[in-house]
């Protein structure tokens, strides 16, 4: 989340940017005196040019123009003063000056276009993710959660990993899920899943109901997008689709291929596998799953972590894999909203900062009732 500083009485605060034009205009006063207080046979004024590049590199054409016509302006002073001005050396070091200067206004122009069209893309990227991803709610009865979706992409906001929560009255139904592949097909692929979900939570009594339903949803869209059958069989979507009865501490789940949940529970971390798990969607046709309920007790305290293979296929810099369920242990906080931050935090630590794949997560509570 992005936070906007300004002041209560609408003026715009002072920026950085604003302060660093100093260091230039004081470098072109410092110069230039200099130059007018030392003998002829010692010439600063060629060092006059060093005020526009420096000032190129944080600030607008507008201002590096501005700071070159005052660099101009001391060199023309210090040339006046010494009585050089119509030599053919300094008249050539006024046109070297004036070149550089032309450059570096054109550098600071198409750099400070390229961050307006870099705005605008974060701006649609986090909309999308706004509309695509929506925020879980902290509470869904006795549950409380909590999520994080990790980019790998630069200046990506979403890409091919997704979850989402709902709620009937007599349960809670959360799906995490990652697209084969990247970029916007990906995204798309992710939009559909989605959709489909929040439909079928709500519209399908069982939980085998609205796996295949999500299967079907998947396949659907690829027969219709997808002309070559190998390339069709290539693409899919792993999940785990659980349900969460409020009157039962159990998890029932359908794992269609993705990575097993964690579960803690007294400091203690045990892995969720599912012993029938199921393809992943998009290739019903090609196994005919029977889509069978895994059930797991889900005791008040206990806390579910959902996560997609981003994470624990994340490399370090020795090239190990992330091993998420012993980092967990290490934990000992208190709360959905603490487990996630510390796993992104102690994730970014262990690759240097930077995801090769994109990554979510979610964690899930049960309160006592």
């Amino acid at each position: 989340m992005r936070h906007a500083w300004g002041r209560a009485d609408g003026h715009r605060p002072w920026r950085t940017g604003h302060a660093l034009v100093a260091i230039p205009l004081v470098l072109i006063f410092v110069i230039t005196v200099a130059d007018l207080l030392t003998p002829r046979e010692i010439e600063l004024s060629p060092l006059l040019i060093t005020a526009p590049a420096i000032t190129a590199s944080f600030s607008g054409p507008w201002v590096t123009g501005s700071v070159g016509v005052l660099s101009f302006a001391g060199e023309m002073v210090v040339s006046a003063h010494d009585g050089t001005i119509a030599d053919r050396p300094v008249q050539t070091q006024f046109a070297a000056a004036v070149v550089v200067t032309v450059f570096l206004v054109l550098f600071s122009y198409l750099r400070e276009r390229h961050q307006k069209v870099l705005t605008r893309v974060r701006s649609v990227s986090e909309a999308a993710q706004r509309a695509l991803l929506r925020p879980l709610p902290a509470r869904l009865g006795s549950l409380r959660l909590a999520s994080m979706y990790l980019a790998a992409e630069e200046e990506a906001q979403i890409g091919g990993d997704l979850y989402a929560a709902a709620r009937t009255d007599s349960r809670a139904r959360i799906v995490i899920g990652d697209v084969r592949g990247k970029g916007l097909p990906s995204v798309s692929d992710a939009a559909l899943l989605l959709g489909s979900f929040r439909e079928a939570a709500r519209r399908h009594a069982t939980l085998p109901d609205v796996a295949r339903y999500l299967d079907q949803s998947v396949r659907s869209d690829l027969d219709e997008h997808t002309e070559d059958l190998e390339q069709a069989q290539e693409n899919f979507i792993t999940a785990a689709v659980i349900e969460i009865p409020h009157d039962r501490a159990v998890i029932e789940m359908i794992d269609c291929g993705h990575p097993p949940p964690l579960l803690l529970r007294d400091h203690q971390v045990m892995t969720l596998d599912a012993a029938r798990p199921a393809p992943p969607l998009g290739l019903g046709e090609l196994a005919d799953p029977l889509y069978e309920v895994e059930t797991f007790d889900f005791k008040a305290g206990d806390t579910l972590l959902l996560y997609t293979d981003g994470v624990i296929e994340a490399r370090g810099r020795g090239g190990e894999f992330y091993p998420l369920a012993d980092r967990l242990m290490s934990w000992e906080g208190d709360g959905p909203e603490t487990l996630v931050r510390h796993v992104r935090d102690d994730l970014l630590a262990y690759v240097g900062g930077r995801l090769g794949d994109d990554a979510a997560m979610v964690a899930i509570q049960r309160l006592p009732d």
